[in-house]
């Protein structure tokens, strides 16, 4: 019952702030806002209706800003003025006005969200009209002996402001506060600066020239607002070609990139929400741009992206063209079977588009090629992601073309035959250790086979198991680029030499990069020294920022290394190292797979026992 309760308070907790927060608003407005209400005069109410319809003016003349398009309206400058000319009850006057005003006009709105907002500018009036009283102000004409009142009241008034929207985004999308509050900043602090040069500006328009103040301030405050409108609108126009790639008028590569890294994001916040990439190849686009030149082979290229477009329209996907003939489809929301459906429609709709030239093709029609990734949360990188999708695709050109395969659906009998290959390539690499390092070479091995029984502990799939023991076997391919004498040195190493064998992950990662077959394994190479309490190298990322498998690594890597012959270490009994992962769990390895693991050589140990005897 009491986990169930937890379980509806997490779900409904956007709600709960919204109404914490009205409740706060409401009871500051009925403390301070309706205690003059007895004693204002007309002339007052005038004041009062003068300034809530100047607020709701600058209301609707609220623009957004660049980069991210957040929203401000100058009506915050009326406040603060009011605060300092009239008081704290008078401008939650002119606020409640405003509010019903806004209210009645905007009869579309959901009434919640003006509760809303009425509340937050309740704290935040409140807040820095008590602010400003309990540092001397006095309401009345701007006087510089006030300085510090003024600047700390109107500080106080957007730091609430920043806090109450942002701790929202942290609440209901989970949205680091920091983060979060640090963009909001960078994107607003020119406006709120204005805002606040406006607000002392008004208030001696108020004092001096009254009704007439307020009218030349409108005309200001709206030329403002109309500037920063255009502003945004040229900045969209600017970013839009930025992003479009000028043939077909889609994204482009570089925004793909952003996009991708942001979705990403997105499912890792949102655990088991699904993405799918897909990578589109236009088969034997290089005959017909030979045949009929490159102005009819851009006509193609321009003739996929309008069928692409009008096929994704309305689902969300994002759809790019990645560079030549290639494309890519970034589907939010669809799990790997169901992108496979989709991209299928769209390789038949292809099939049967006419166009010139088509009885060139060996297929006599329009085809493409196409692969498939889905993400994972074990995905190092968006260029994992990407490489996925890049195998794919290359699988299904390999197959003879106008085919769309999913990234891990090879059939088993091929992946044991690449598989197999795979790991005499990269032994016939790691050879050239015996000659060097003979040690090195056999402790590959032995982390290899350890993968292999771990990966069937943990229940992996073929593909997964594939890459996470290839990946053990090249782990410390990196080594090759350490001189002998360093690697063979007998004594313990010097600060500078240790420095030096530390950069072997990213020598052994640039190895595998040099020839691409083994992309996919780069996490393994590069990460197998990172900590679970990040204070390993070479990036010190930090728990689940580690891949599960590359911290599974790192602990078959340590027991080995810690049982295993070395120049610079002692050699531990199994049950020594047994207790050195126990006690290094929860800082240099993830405590649940260490227990796993240990489990293993438990049962090992205890099968080969079982067979001596």
């Amino acid at each position: 019952m009491h986990t169930r309760i937890i379980s509806r308070l997490r779900k409904h907790r956007g709600q709960l702030y919204s109404l914490a927060l009205c409740l706060l608003g409401f009871s500051l407005f009925a403390a301070y806002g309706i205690r003059e209400l007895a004693s204002l005069s007309a002339v007052t109410w005038g004041w009062i209706a003068a300034m809530s319809s100047a607020s709701l003016i600058l209301t609707v003349f609220a623009f957004q800003l660049p980069p991210q398009g957040n929203g401000l309206s100058l009506d915050s400058a009326a406040y603060l003025a009011a605060i300092f000319v009239f008081g704290t009850s008078f401008t939650l006057l002119a606020l409640l006005c405003c509010s019903i005003l806004s209210l009645l006009i905007e009869r579309r709105g959901a009434p919640w969200r003006h509760l809303i907002n009425f509340a937050v500018y309740c704290i935040m009036i409140t807040a820095a009209s008590l602010l400003f009283t309990m540092l001397g102000g006095r309401q009345g004409p701007l006087l510089t002996s006030y300085l510090g009142a003024y600047v700390a009241a109107m500080a106080v008034y957007f730091m609430l402001n920043l806090l109450l929207i942002g701790f929202y985004h942290y609440i209901v999308h989970r949205e680091k506060l920091y983060d979060t509050l640090k963009g909001m900043v960078t994107d607003t602090i020119l406006a709120y600066l204005c805002t606040l040069v406006l607000s002392l500006v008004l208030t001696t328009l108020l004092y001096y020239n009254h009704f007439v103040g307020l009218l030349l301030f409108l005309c200001l405050s709206t030329f403002i607002s109309y500037s920063f409108k255009r502003l945004f609108s040229m900045y969209r126009v600017i970013e839009d070609r930025a992003n479009r790639d000028q043939r077909t008028g889609l994204y482009n590569h570089s925004y793909f990139e952003t996009a991708l890294e942001e979705e990403m994001h997105k499912s890792q916040q949102g655990a088991g929400y699904p993405l799918s990439l897909a990578m589109i190849d236009i088969d034997n686009f290089k005959r017909y741009n030979d045949h009929f030149g490159h102005l009819k082979g851009d006509g193609l290229i321009v003739f996929l992206a309008e069928l692409l477009s009008k096929e994704t329209a309305g689902t969300g996907m994002i759809l790019s063209r990645y560079g030549g003939e290639e494309f890519t489809l970034l589907m939010p929301g669809y799990d790997t079977a169901a992108a496979g459906q989709f991209m299928e429609k769209l390789r038949r709709s292809l099939n049967n588009s006419p166009f010139e030239g088509t009885e060139i093709f060996p297929q006599g029609c329009l085809s493409f090629s196409a692969g498939i990734a889905g993400y994972q949360p074990d995905i190092h990188s968006k260029s994992e992601l990407v490489e996925h999708a890049d195998q794919a695709l290359y699988y299904a050109k390999r197959q003879g073309k106008n085919l769309v395969h999913i990234y891990g659906h090879q059939p088993q009998l091929e992946q044991e035959l690449d598989f197999s290959q795979d790991v005499r390539d990269i032994e016939q690499q790691l050879s050239l250790f015996m000659y060097k390092d003979r040690e090195t070479f056999k402790h590959s091995k032995r982390v290899f086979r350890y993968a292999l029984d771990i990966s069937e502990r943990l229940g992996l799939d073929n593909l997964t198991k594939r890459q996470f023991s290839l990946g053990a076997l090249i782990h410390d391919i990196g080594k090759l680029e350490i001189p002998w004498n360093i690697l063979n040195k007998q004594d313990k190493l010097a600060p500078e030499e240790w420095e030096m064998v530390k950069w072997h992950v990213t020598w052994g990662k640039e190895m595998a990069l040099t020839g691409g077959k083994y992309k996919e394994l780069t996490p393994y190479i590069e990460l197998h020294h990172e900590r679970y309490d990040g204070k390993g190298y070479p990036y010190g990322f930090k728990g689940e920022e580690i891949p599960r498998l590359c911290r599974m690594l790192t602990i078959i890597d340590s027991y080995d290394a810690m049982t295993s012959e070395r120049p610079y270490q002692p050699t531990k009994s199994v049950a020594e190292a047994i207790c050195e992962l126990r006690s290094c769990a929860g800082s240099q390895f993830d405590p649940e797979l260490t227990e796993l693991f240990i489990r293993y050589i438990e049962d090992r140990e205890q099968a080969l026992s079982r067979a001596a005897i």
